[in-house]
């Protein structure tokens, strides 16, 4: 039986195409990835440290690179996690499953497009940030949204291609992708909304 395979993706900054691979549990934790683009310009790295690896990944919303730290469990195992571009609010790397990341990637790949055609306008796509900023709006309306530390209702904060909804009393933060239809699709289906709380 062959070993379960992670993946990892992400847009290239240089030459704006999608960088797609796969690594064996065995070869994540004997070595460090390196995920070059085909063009030779973009390169996402992620080392491995006692419990968390260590991410490196050229981003291909804003140009830049960012580097965040990423627990073992999160990259071996489970559905996969998404790392966020600071600039735009919107998610730029993802590490899981084969699938999901390929997924994931399609709508990356839909976001950057977006962007590039946005023309340095507000959001990513206009109408769908309106479109979610107005379910939430329902969803609040109906007291939809909490915290998981017990406090009710939430602060928005409205960026490129995101809202983040805000806990007013614990400062918990949940992101919620705005820039293509099934980002709005995903929203549509919810009828509540649960901001991870943070432990005082």
């Amino acid at each position: 039986m062959s070993e379960p395979m992670r993946a990892f993706g992400y847009i290239c900054p240089s030459c704006g195409k999608p960088v797609y691979g796969e690594r064996t549990e065995f070869a994540l934790c004997a070595s460090a990835v390196g995920l070059v683009c085909d063009c030779g310009h973009g390169e996402l790295t992620a080392e491995p440290m006692t419990d968390h690896y260590r991410v490196t990944v050229p981003c291909g919303l804003c140009g830049g690179e960012h580097r965040a730290e990423v627990p073992s469990e999160q990259v071996l195992r489970g559905s996969g996690v998404g790392l966020a571009c600071p600039e735009s609010g919107q998610l730029c790397c993802y590490i899981g499953e084969p699938d999901q990341v390929r997924r994931a990637l399609r709508e990356l790949e839909i976001t950057v497009e977006k962007k590039k055609e946005s023309d340095g306008g507000a959001f990513v796509d206009d109408v769908i940030m309106y479109e979610v900023l107005s379910e939430l709006k329902d969803i609040a309306a109906r007291g939809g949204i909490n915290c998981a530390c017990g406090s009710r209702g939430c602060a928005v904060e409205v960026h490129g291609a995101a809202v983040d909804l805000v806990c007013p009393a614990c400062k918990g933060r949940l992101r919620l992708p705005a820039a293509t239809d099934e980002d709005l699709d995903r929203l549509c289906c919810q009828y509540t909304l649960t901001i991870p709380g943070k432990k005082c």
